[in-house]
């Protein structure tokens, strides 16, 4: 087989095996955890933070707990929270979400029969409950390994080396995908090749030891190292799950639309933060409808504004269509069909314009083909409420 890549993206390393972490990586385990931990906190008159997460992401449950109990001055042992917080978790595990591009990479791995494993710090139960509610997840691994069958959860090395030993394939042929830094330290350790999806905003900075940083799973390209490439790009745009948002504009046609020439509009986050959480930052596209004017093509960008500190993502539609003037005030909704790329940080204003402006171009043409086309027809573009 003759292996095609670009010159911009030499390979990085050949490998034969994919071993993924589950909560943070395939799953959004942080808005569970989250939940449950508010309510239980609460009880006791205390209110979680949820930057807290910072501390205990990639943790054993052990360790999570611990930090738990010690940043809040809990009077009951970490044991005895574990105790309380189990049953909780468990009847939430059947709601947790599949990350974007989760299901696409399991689904993609096993259907070129590369063989991938599950290595994850919670307790081998756990893991198998959790994924019991995703379809052909349990099937595709060969190998599911939980924390508590190893002596050393992350970030040692431990649980990636079994892996790699039941899959029986040398360590130095696997590819380590995980979300935190006890992930990535602990596949490094292994002699592994890691690509790290970082889970915590704006700290990818953080993960200089993993060989490759991506935004999201979206942004994977496993020809980089060796592996078969995903065939379902189409015009430089990735058909997604449509998804719904919508509200008034907040500000509409403001200076930089003007700089543009392109209407953009800005949408209160305030009703669709759990939803913003599950999809990463980036450009998309779609339609969008307003109540007074119709139906037009539209580029939106989700991310972290570069000039304020955003503890939240903010939305950032662009309508493709010429208003010339302000839309201050009215009902947008938007049905987002399709991603274009990971959200990028541009050395000048001209770059970024060029960028918008290419962004532009690949939305308004893709929006033309039957696939993409057909939701402009959708009641709730045409009818906001």
């Amino acid at each position: 087989m003759v292996l095609k890549m670009s010159i911009a993206e030499p390979l990085k390393k050949l490998v034969s095996c994919v071993i993924l972490d589950l909560d943070g990586t395939l799953l959004h385990t942080d808005g569970i955890i989250s939940d449950v931990l508010r309510v239980y906190l609460g009880k006791y008159g205390k209110k979680w933070d949820g930057r807290e997460v910072q501390k205990i992401v990639g943790k054993t449950p052990f360790e999570a707990a611990s930090a738990i109990v010690e940043d809040y001055g809990l009077s009951c042992t970490t044991s005895e929270l574990i105790s309380e917080l189990n049953p909780m978790f468990s009847n939430q595990w059947c709601n947790i979400k599949a990350l974007p591009g989760a299901n696409r990479l399991i689904k993609h791995l096993s259907g070129h029969r590369v063989p991938i494993a599950l290595a994850s710090n919670s307790p081998r139960e756990n893991i198998e409950t959790k994924i019991s509610f995703h379809q052909g997840w349990k099937e595709s691994f060969l190998v599911i390994i939980g924390g508590d069958e190893v002596r050393s959860g992350k970030p040692s090395p431990e649980i990636f080396l079994e892996a790699a030993k039941r899959l029986n394939i040398e360590p130095s042929s696997c590819l380590v995908i995980e979300d935190s830094l006890p992930g990535v330290t602990a596949g490094k350790a292994a002699g592994m090749g890691v690509v790290v999806v970082p889970s915590l905003p704006k700290q990818s900075h953080l993960y200089t030891s993993a060989d490759e940083v991506i935004n999201s799973l979206l942004d994977l390209h496993p020809e980089k190292w060796g592996l078969p490439p995903f065939k379902d790009w189409i015009k430089d745009t990735l058909p997604i799950e449509p998804w719904q948002i919508g509200g008034p504009v907040i500000k509409g046609f403001g200076r930089g639309s003007k700089v543009l020439g392109i209407p953009t509009a800005n949408l209160s986050t305030e009703r669709y933060s759990t939803l913003l959480s599950e999809h990463p930052s980036g450009v998309y596209f779609g339609w969008a409808g307003l109540r007074t004017r119709g139906v037009f093509k539209m580029v939106m960008s989700i991310g972290w504004n570069p000039y304020f500190n955003n503890t939240e993502k903010t939305i950032e539609p662009w309508l493709l269509h010429d208003f010339g003037e302000d839309f201050y005030g009215e009902e947008l909704h938007l049905i987002i069909v399709g991603y274009i790329r990971p959200e990028a940080n541009f050395p000048s204003l001209e770059s970024l314009i060029e960028k918008i402006h290419e962004d532009r171009k690949i939305a308004e043409e893709a929006l033309d083909l039957p696939m993409y086309s057909k939701f402009k027809d959708d009641p709730y573009l045409k009818s906001p409420t």
